[in-house]
């Protein structure tokens, strides 16, 4: 008897080990996705994989990321919002799906507050200003007197509807008192190429998508989209000295389904803090333009509240609606 309740035991001991077995299991203990909710090659992407390769290193497990693009990224939140909350699913964060979307959508599959646990932001970056090699434009300036010249001919495109190059191009036509076209892609890197080919005349955009195009001489960056000059693109005048008051700015980060398990979402937590603090990692977010901002949850979802009143603002200003 004593012998066959030891290899109960025992057995006991095995199956809570397992991967999915009920009780105490360590995390992580199976490759875990980290779905980005745009296609490859643009910023979110870019970013993903950065961080991506320093939570490996973490959590010792293997992360894999999972581009799932479309509906503005839509379809890639969804997916995330139906998976298991166990920590072997995380979310890419972007400003798109979880601030602009919200604040100007009442149709949206997805509630971000009651939906998704907050974990930390990745990154935030000005956009640039990057325009056709062809279109004859030296700055700013320039580029609003051929819009009002030619209203309703220029076109320019974004990652996506409520995406925040289609608001960074709103917010441009309102300002500056001009009539440009709105061209959504699904994704930055598409849009990036038909800059390049003439489709679209001008484009605002993470300077990670840009800024390679713009040294290989295939484009031409004239602007960022912060209030006053980026110290890492200090080469580069801001907008608003051409069209006061102009000021948007992208960002990402990491959420995590509802019901993720306290502890799990923490370990999550103090992985992403270690890897936005990599030496390496930083570098190379910083080379292109971005800047890491780890952070607490709480202070991330303060953050994305904040955010969802100030698009709604835009958006009624510039009567932007996606329903």
């Amino acid at each position: 008897m004593r012998s066959h309740r030891l290899a109960a035991g025992a057995l006991l001991l095995a199956l809570g080990a397992l991967p999915g077995a009920a009780g105490g299991e360590p995390y992580p203990v199976r490759p875990i996705r980290f779905l980005v909710p745009s296609p490859p090659g643009g910023s979110p992407d870019i970013l993903a994989r950065v961080v991506g390769q320093k939570l490996a290193v973490e959590l010792k497990q293997q992360v894999v990321v999972d581009n799932r693009s479309g509906a503005s990224g839509v379809i890639g939140v969804e997916l995330a919002r139906r998976a298991a909350p166990d920590g072997y699913t995380l979310l890419l964060a972007t400003s798109t799906a979880f601030a602009s979307l919200p604040a100007l959508s009442r149709s949206l599959p997805y509630d971000v507050e009651k939906d998704f646990i907050p974990i930390s932001r990745i990154a935030w970056v000005a956009n640039v200003l990057a325009v056709n090699n062809a279109l004859g434009v030296a700055g700013v300036a320039d580029l609003v007197r051929l819009a009002r010249a030619k209203p309703g001919q220029l076109n320019f495109g974004s990652a996506g509807n409520g995406s925040p190059a289609h608001l960074a191009g709103a917010m441009f036509n309102v300002l500056a008192g001009v009539v440009t076209v709105h061209v959504p892609y699904k994704g930055a890197a598409p849009a990036i190429a038909d800059l390049i080919g003439g489709q679209l005349q001008f484009f605002f955009t993470s300077p990670l998508v840009a800024m390679p195009h713009a040294r290989a001489g295939r484009a031409r960056v004239i602007a960022t989209t912060s209030a006053r000059r980026d110290p890492l693109l200090p080469e580069l005048p801001p907008v608003a000295e051409a069209v006061p008051g102009y000021e948007i700015v992208q960002w990402w980060g990491i959420a995590v389904p509802a019901g993720t398990p306290a502890a799990v979402a923490r370990r999550v937590h103090e992985a992403t803090v270690a890897a936005l603090n990599a030496p390496d990692a930083r570098a190379a977010m910083t080379k292109n333009g971005a800047t890491p901002h780890p952070e607490s949850p709480a202070d991330f979802a303060a953050f994305m509240r904040a955010e969802r009143e100030r698009i709604a603002r835009l958006g009624r200003q510039a009567a932007i609606t996606l329903d």
